[in-house]
């Protein structure tokens, strides 16, 4: 193995392990939700993994249909009928054997009412038209690149539930701040109390304190109702209610490592490029087969036919025989859909570099968001460290009498603000590793 090869096999474990790690959820109780039961359920109940599973069904039996034109066609069939029409009269009398033109009586012009019971067993067989190799050909590469459509499908549906997982913890995240606010704004509309009874502050310090506590307090409102939607939002990803707010584990931070060096040629392993790619191929096909529609066509055909008048007493008889036929000139139909096949052709192969050229930009962006992430994480860890000591000593300052409310009340709402954007820098690093690896293709391998 090169050592270019080696680097990215390096590369592709670390991400691996990485993504395996980040998705792992501290449950507090065996009956906690995991993140890894919301994947294998939405896989398999979800609608759209349904739907794109049901169209590789589909091009498989597509693929049958197409082998279908190898096999000779056999059909058998009954039928009865009286006539007086003097040809048909003739042939049935004839095809009975009972045709007797020595009779006296005997006037082909004036036939009786005749019956006939026909029973006939029938084969067709197509020996060559130079075009079902290129049909089942074009089957094969629909059936593979649906199967691809498919892969792509789970792909990105594993990354939504990912996505909408850790949404719900990080609302939940999101509660427990809110809940922190109010408890920390509650004791200090209680010392205020306590210094206003001892004349040390004035009413309107515990005015304003009642005032931020009951922002607070519609605050947590906000926040208990944004797990609600959150929960909603990934049962429907699931295709079912299987998540509840209760059923969750409690919302933690898993260590996370920094994100992997940048790699775009990445683009390979996802399942649209391979699909779109499959697209062409069935294009180029169609255009070869439109070429061959100048080829001539042959076919062998043979029946076994049974005639009687009575239900009994068949006569039998059989004809074999092989047919070819060439159509010479159609209107000009034949260049016209040549041309119209070779054009989508090319449209496809330039399809082809456009997928390509928008699946390396999703992996760019992947790569910068995640490497954003992580770096507002760490700014956000030290920043919270500092909004939480200020609030300590600004706290202790009023208690004492040193610091006013105003700068108590500036100090409580930067450490809620910046709670907040930690607990949202932590989760968006978390949706961003597991980006990466869904814009390199590798979520639904990985399930």
């Amino acid at each position: 193995m090169s050592s270019r090869k080696q680097r990215k096999h390096r590369v592709l474990m670390m991400n691996a392990a990485a993504l395996l790690a980040l998705l792992g959820v501290f449950a507090t109780g065996v009956e906690a939700v995991t993140l890894d039961e919301c994947i294998q359920a939405a896989l398999r109940e979800s609608p759209d993994a349904l739907v794109a599973l049901e169209r590789v069904q589909a091009a498989g039996a597509m693929i049958r249909q197409a082998e279908s034109a190898f096999y000779p066609r056999l059909n058998v069939g009954a039928n009865w009928a009286r006539t007086d029409n003097p040809p048909q009269a003739f042939m049935m009398s004839l095809n009975q054997r009972t045709l007797n033109m020595a009779d006296p009586a005997f006037n082909p012009n004036e036939p009786d009412d005749t019956e006939n019971v026909r029973l006939t067993a029938g084969a067709q067989w197509r020996l060559f038209d130079g075009k079902r190799l290129l049909q089942r050909m074009m089957s094969r590469y629909g059936k593979d690149a649906a199967e691809e459509q498919y892969q792509a499908v789970r792909n990105e549906l594993v990354y939504q539930v990912i996505h909408g997982y850790y949404r719900v913890l990080q609302a939940q995240d999101n509660v427990r701040v809110q809940q922190e606010t109010v408890e920390s704004l509650d004791e200090s509309l209680r010392v205020a109390n306590e210094r206003f009874n001892a004349g040390s502050v004035v009413k309107t310090d515990v005015l304003n304190l009642e005032v931020s506590l009951a922002q607070a307090r519609e605050d947590l409102i906000r926040a208990k109702n944004g797990v609600r939607l959150s929960v909603a939002a990934l049962n429907m990803i699931i295709g079912r209610d299987l998540v509840d707010a209760e059923g969750l584990p409690s919302s933690a931070h898993p260590k996370v490592q920094p994100p992997p060096a940048e790699e775009l040629d990445g683009v390979d392993g996802r399942p649209e490029y391979r699909a779109v790619q499959l697209a062409a191929q069935i294009k180029r096909k169609a255009y070869v087969k439109a070429m061959r529609a100048y080829y001539p066509e042959f076919n062998a055909f043979g029946s076994y036919d049974w005639d009687s008048d009575t239900f009994s007493d068949f006569e039998d008889s059989y004809m074999v025989g092989v047919m070819a036929s060439w159509d010479v000139f159609t209107g000009f139909q034949r260049p016209a859909h040549i041309a119209q096949a070779k054009a989508e052709w090319r449209g496809a192969a330039a399809e082809v570099d456009k997928v390509r050229n928008q699946l390396t930009m999703d992996l760019k962006q992947a790569y910068i968001k995640a490497s954003e992430a992580y770096e507002r994480m760490g700014v956000s860890d030290k920043s919270l460290q500092s909004a939480e000591e200020a609030l300590r000593i600004t706290s202790e300052q009023y208690r004492q009498g040193a610091a006013d409310i105003t700068i108590l009340l500036t100090a409580q709402v930067g450490l809620t603000a910046t709670q907040m954007r930690n607990v949202s820098a932590h989760y968006d690093y978390i949706i961003a590793s597991a980006n990466i690896q869904r814009a390199r293709g590798q979520l639904a391998g990985l399930y």
